[in-house]
């Protein structure tokens, strides 16, 4: 029986359908859930040279803020710490990034943020 929370249960339907939705898109999957002290990453894809972290955001309507608005700059230094981590343990300085974001909403809206943030590493 799962016994999560409806709010982790709806992240994860979420991060599936962005994962297909990519895909459909030609980015292949390399990882997904990536967890270290720093953060996590939902996320990681290849697109031809890229190495893309992927943020999956997702809001049942936007009466408090879109889903966008949520990857404030603390959300992004989490992700950019995480993706150091990564590519660290990963063996892959050097390795091109991009930074994307997939936001949804309840009314089953997707938007894809290519090169969302940038950082140079």
């Amino acid at each position: 029986m799962n016994d999560k929370p409806a709010h982790l249960a709806q992240g994860e339907k979420a991060e599936q359908k962005a994962l297909q939705y990519l895909q459909g898109q030609g980015l292949a999957i390399v990882g997904q859930n990536y967890r270290c002290k720093q953060g996590e990453i939902d996320l990681i894809m290849r697109d031809a040279d890229f190495l893309v972290f992927v943020e999956v955001r997702y809001r049942k309507n936007s009466h408090y803020g879109s889903a966008l608005e949520t990857i404030t700059q603390k959300k992004q230094s989490r992700i950019i710490a995480a993706t150091q981590h990564y590519l660290v343990n990963n063996k892959l300085s050097g390795q091109s990034v991009r930074f994307d974001v997939v936001a949804m909403t309840g009314d089953n809206q997707l938007n894809w943020v290519k090169n969302a943030f940038q950082v140079n590493f």
